[in-house]
């Protein structure tokens, strides 16, 4: 489907046509004093190419994909032309990290430098989901919701059983009554200004999921409502920073939670299928179904409360005879009767609770018990359904007792298609959005129509090679202590081929970095491949021996953490340096401990490969053990790869090795961080050279480092590296 173009606007209020009076300063003219304003800032051409294009865009109603590498300084690049746009600018980010970068850091300081030039002082807002501000109506009933709803949970909803002790209990009233004091002082009601936090389970009881809120109209607590006071500050500002679950949230919805904008901005886009895919996911949980059950209890007849429970009795003796995995040949008989029991009984319980009005003796309750079963009722009929475009699958874990039954969408492209791009433009941006050095396989994650279908992966890898482009895997190597380069660069491209289709455009901007001379990919050739999980033999003596050369100053990104773990045993039996394994203290702490501790290493797995950021020379080596291919057990990656081979094609290679190349240029992408970086990036997996299919595929989608599979090479470099 061919996104439409940006076509409409929301009509103007009094601020932005106030600010079309004067002669409007242009992108331009706005990022020069955004970056004169920073000591020592100077203009970067790539950050200039991505401002300039993205006002382009604007006015001729594109789309815009931009790759723009890390140190570009994209955040100014996208944030000054906003400035030009009448009406508030949506910017959505995947990340709270970013989220908080841009509003604590890089829109005050970007609204103090423009003030001058603007003549007024830019605003800015933040939008999250209704269910982080505090809800007074919440709060007002939050005593009487502690027994039913949260303090006596059944012995089934609660890891290893029982009921809570009454400390446990008396825990959570002091944080509900501290959180009444809070109330009577916040003017937002963020939850991220509560210092100090409570933890989820007070928070829950004091805060409204979207689905369960009757609206400002019909609560009492309407006019104080400090969700409702957040979305009516963003309707007033510049530039309104929100997230991608959110955005996704909006899309399914009809867009009226995010304000009308004509310009939207999705930073870190390599997530936005995933968030939304989550977004459009939804599961049924044997104690969701009993807590329903309870809490519309008051409101029923007691046949059809008792109707809920057996349906979620049902449920969980069907969830235990299942196996955990993909549904792959209907739902299991026990599954299906269970859905069944629970469809008829939620219509029944929701005929029989009626509409909410607004003389209800209570209509926050009233919501809340029909939403949760009108949600219950769509998931049941949902998977009853087995639509070929749902994924449907069993998820158990052994350490919660949690058992779910869960669907997803096959694919969110024809939902970004319909949704995302529709009366406004969009530019989607981020540091890796082209992969095998092409835009395609992006472009159409995202709904975007391309002129033509590209070769596939494996095909495109393959032409490549007998092209002669998999570079140099000899030579001496480049002295990265020193400076210097010689030999051949094999991974990436310094600007990805422009790619285009009906209303959009694509753009790589490259990066400031030198990767040829800043930086090594290593990859050990001469390892056997991975076979089995866990870290092998030779890639342990193998990582030894490099993090031995260099001293420590390793990120090491695990595929399991059963590897990440052995590693760090390993070291800790053979080395004196200090090893930092994920999972023994909090991950801040332990990223803070390796920025400080020059000669320690931070193992650990997905989620540091691309939540860690450490420049300089506490992190020169970056080893990765295996190429990071989804799981056979994960369910949606399983039933897309399952599909494209149904339909006569690769499912390996339209699946799986774009999520392995977004995954390893993440991880690769910690090295290098700032034009002063030098260091190594070590593959322990041989596949990345000898796998005809996607290794020079996977290679080009890194940055264009210098390239080797000679382990004196890299050795060499880090011990250059140790002792400078």
């Amino acid at each position: 489907m061919t996104p439409r173009l940006a076509t409409g606007s929301a009509a103007p209020s009094s601020r932005t046509a106030g600010r079309r009076r004067g002669a409007r300063p242009s992108g331009a003219e706005l990022l020069a004093a955004a970056v004169g304003a920073v000591p020592g800032g100077a203009a970067r051409p790539g950050q200039q190419q991505m401002a300039t294009a993205i006002e382009e865009c604007v006015q001729e109603r594109e789309h815009l994909l931009v790759q723009a590498g890390t140190g570009t300084g994209k955040s100014l690049a996208y944030l000054t032309p906003a400035l030009t746009v009448d009406g508030p600018v949506v910017v959505s980010t995947a990340t709270l990290a970013l989220q908080s970068q841009l509003v604590d850091h890089d829109l005050p300081r970007l609204a103090d430098a423009v003030e001058p030039v603007l003549g007024r002082r830019p605003t800015f807002a933040v939008l999250k989901g209704r269910h982080h501000y505090l809800c007074l109506a919440r709060l007002d009933n939050s005593t009487e919701d502690e027994p039913e709803d949260t303090l006596f949970d059944a012995p089934a909803a609660r890891p290893g059983g029982g009921t809570k002790w009454l400390g446990e209990a008396g825990r959570l009233g002091k944080q509900i009554q501290r959180l009444r004091d809070w109330a009577e002082k916040t003017d937002t009601g963020d939850r991220d200004e509560l210092d100090p936090g409570v933890d989820d389970q007070a928070w829950r009881l004091v805060s409204m999921p979207a689905r369960e809120c009757v609206g400002a109209s019909r609560c009492p607590f309407g006019a104080e409502c400090f969700a409702e006071a957040s979305r009516a500050r963003a309707r007033e500002a510049d530039i309104v920073v929100t997230n991608h679950s959110l955005l996704a949230v909006d899309m399914l919805a009809g867009r009226h939670i995010v304000p009308p904008h004509k310009l939207l901005i999705v930073d870190e886009a390599h997530e936005l299928a995933d968030r939304v895919s989550s977004a459009a996911q939804a599961e049924l949980v044997p104690e969701l179904i009993d807590r329903s059950a309870k809490r519309a209890r008051p409101l029923l007849r007691p046949d059809i409360a008792e109707s809920l429970t057996a349906a979620g009795d049902a449920l969980a003796v069907g969830l235990a005879e299942a196996p955990a995995g993909r549904i792959t040949s209907g739902l299991p008989s026990a599954l299906r009767e269970a859905c069944t029991l629970l469809d008829a009984a939620t219509r029944a319980a929701l005929d029989a609770i009626g509409e909410v009005k607004s003389d209800d003796p209570d209509p926050v309750r009233k919501q809340q018990a029909k939403a949760v079963l009108d949600e219950l009722s769509a998931t049941a009929q949902r998977l009853l359904e087995e639509a070929d475009h749902d994924v449907a699958w069993v998820e158990k874990n052994d350490n919660t007792s949690r058992r779910a039954l869960v669907v997803a969408p096959l694919s969110v492209a024809g939902t970004l298609a319909t949704h995302l791009y529709d009366e406004r433009t969009v530019v989607a941006t981020s540091a890796t959005l082209t992969l095998g050095g092409r835009f395609d396989t992006v472009a159409r994650a995202l709904g975007l129509e391309t002129k033509a279908d590209p070769p596939s992966p494996a095909a495109a890898a393959l032409a490549a090679r007998s092209a002669g482009r998999t570079g140099s895997a000899g030579g001496t190597g480049p002295a990265v202590g020193s400076g210097s380069a010689d030999g051949g660069t094999a991974t990436g491209t310094a600007g990805a081929p422009a790619t285009s289709g009906p209303g959009w455009r694509s753009l790589d901007v490259g990066s400031p970095f030198d990767y040829p001379r800043q930086g090594i990919l290593y990859v050990a050739a001469h390892l056997p491949r991975p076979s089995v999980s866990g870290l092998p033999d030779a890639a342990g003596e193998e990582l030894l021996a490099l993090v031995g050369a260099l001293g420590g100053r390793t990120l090491g990104l695990f595929s399991s953490r059963r590897a990440a773990q052995q590693a760090a045993e390993l070291l800790r039996a053979r080395t004196d340096l200090p090893v930092l394994l994920q999972g023994e203290e909090a991950l801040p702490l332990l990223v803070r401990r390796f920025r400080e501790e020059k000669s320690s290493c931070l193992f650990g797995v997905m989620s540091l490969w691309q939540g860690v950021d450490v420049p300089g020379d506490s992190c020169q080596l970056v080893v990765i053990d295996r190429l990071p291919f989804p799981r056979p057990d994960e369910p949606l990656a399983a039933a897309r790869a399952a599909a494209v081979d149904a339909g006569g094609g690769s499912g390996f290679a339209a699946v799986s090795v774009p999520i392995a190349a977004i995954r390893l240029a993440q991880g690769v992408g910690r090295l290098i961080r700032s034009t002063g970086d030098r260091g190594v990036v070590a593959v322990l997996d041989s596949r990345l050279e000898t796998a005809r299919g996607y290794g020079g595929f996977l290679r080009r989608s890194l940055p264009p480092f210098w390239y080797t599979t000679r382990p004196e090479v890299a050795r060499g470099a880090l011990e250059r590296l140790a002792s400078s």
